[in-house]
């Protein structure tokens, strides 16, 4: 998480300070190989378009501002859109939990603020007090149990808690554990919806209701499970529907 956020930093000086520096390379290898170089102060015509649509730009503001500044910002955009500053934070705060390296980052006032933050429905005002006196017995206790010291991930180390009995002294963290592993799970379903609804949403279909959307895309995305549904079921439940 911290390079996602030294990478967004990174593409945001390219796009403030990385222009000239482009320019010069791509001037460079241009004269390397012998290749005609236009000048940049020339007026910039689209093909395709009436003259007096046009506007009278030069090609470096076209290449600068049209390609270099515009393709950045999709980047950028992309970037934010999977890893917005909610999500960088929810993750953090949830390595407070990784066991390895000896449990090096696990940090109770991480774990209480991750609850607070991301989970609050799924632990009460009581729980949550509950919570900070078991981790505080959790940290002295699970890293130096002779199997859980050694665990690798955090699905090792929930099912180690299991196979220990500690999810029954420590039920409220086994919880909160269970529920960070479901992350890339909600992630991936999340990106494929969004994934199916470039494909199934045309310009076609654009007057489509939103109950019958969803029910298409539920569909489409567990196309595994549905194709397991004979058609003579299908056909079935529609004949058992009440007459329109």
């Amino acid at each position: 998480m911290h390079l996602v956020t030294s990478t967004k930093t990174l593409i945001q000086k390219l796009r403030d300070d990385g222009w000239e520096t482009l320019l010069e390379e791509v001037t460079s290898f241009c004269k390397h190989q012998d290749i005609e170089i236009p000048d940049m102060d020339a007026c910039f015509s689209s093909m395709g378009r009436s003259r007096r649509k046009t506007k009278l730009v030069t090609l470096k503001h076209h290449y600068r501002v049209d390609i270099f500044i515009t393709i950045i910002d999709q980047q950028l955009q992309e970037i934010n859109n999977r890893f917005n500053e909610q999500v960088i934070e929810l993750l953090k705060l949830s390595t407070a939990l990784d066991p390895r390296n000896s449990y090096k980052l696990f940090n109770v006032e991480d774990i209480c603020l991750l609850v607070d933050k991301f989970y609050p429905e799924d632990f009460s005002e009581q729980e949550k007090i509950h919570l900070r006196f078991q981790l505080q017995h959790y940290e002295l206790d699970v890293p130096n149990h002779l199997n859980l010291k050694n665990m690798s991930s955090t699905a090792d180390l929930c099912q180690g808690l299991v196979e220990t009995e500690k999810s029954t002294i420590y039920p409220l963290i086994d919880r909160l554990i269970r529920l960070i592993l479901t992350l890339p799970v909600s992630t991936a379903t999340t990106q494929r919806a969004f994934s199916a609804m470039k494909i199934v949403k045309t310009r076609l279909c654009n007057w489509m209701e939103d109950d019958y959307l969803a029910n298409y895309l539920i569909v489409y995305i567990e196309k595994e499970i549905a194709e397991r549904f004979p058609i003579d079921m299908i056909i079935d439940d529609f004949y058992s529907m009440k007459e329109r």
